[in-house]
C-alpha cells in the first residue's frame, strides 16, 4: 500500500496560485470580479 501523503493548507494554496497563474483566463475573470466589486462599492 501508498503512504497517504499529507499536505498542508499552505502548500495547497500554493499549488493553487501556481495553476492559476498558468491559466490567463481564469486571471481574467477573477479580475474582472474584483473590478466589478469595486464598482459597487464605489456607488
Amino acid at each position: 500500500m501508498r503512504k497517504i501523503r499529507k499536505v498542508s493548507f499552505a502548500d495547497l494554496v500554493s499549488e493553487n496560485k501556481k495553476q492559476l497563474l498558468k491559466d490567463q483566463e481564469a486571471l481574467d475573470r477573477i479580475e474582472a470580479r474584483l473590478e466589478q466589486k469595486r464598482l459597487e462599492k464605489a456607488e
